[in-house]
């Protein structure tokens, strides 16, 4: 069973960056795709990015596009997510993915993914 734990949220203000990064274990990192994805209060979790297992595609919503990005290192078992230009309605839970695959493709479905870390709180004051 693979373990995934997240690390890095805090508080931050309007208009920063901050790097979330999700570590892996328990499993071979590149057997998975992986995903993050952000629950804020009162709202349903949400896709926020995603990449395949050799960093080749990513994908990202539309609403964080040109500002939050997805990398990974496969010699780390680690994801990262990189999030510039933060905006206090992106305060939320940031949880971290892990989808066992053969596909190349990285995936926007929650449903898709077995594996789930327990999240971490990021806040952006206004």
């Amino acid at each position: 069973q693979v373990q995934l734990v997240e690390s890095g949220g805090g508080l931050v203000q309007a208009g920063d960056s901050l790097r979330l990064s999700c570590a892996v274990s328990g499993d071979s990192f590149t057997n998975y795709r992986m995903g993050w994805f952000r629950q804020a209060p009162g709202k349903e979790r949400e896709f926020v990015v995603a990449i395949n297992w050799d960093e080749s595609m990513t994908s990202s919503a539309d609403s964080v596009k040109g500002r939050f990005t997805i990398s990974r290192d496969n010699a780390k078992n680690t994801v990262y997510l990189h999030m510039n230009s933060l905006k206090s309605e992106e305060t939320a839970v940031y949880y971290c993915a892990a989808d066992p695959t053969t596909l190349w493709t990285p995936s926007r479905q929650q449903y898709e993914y077995r594996n789930w870390g327990q999240g971490t709180q990021v806040t952006v004051s206004s």
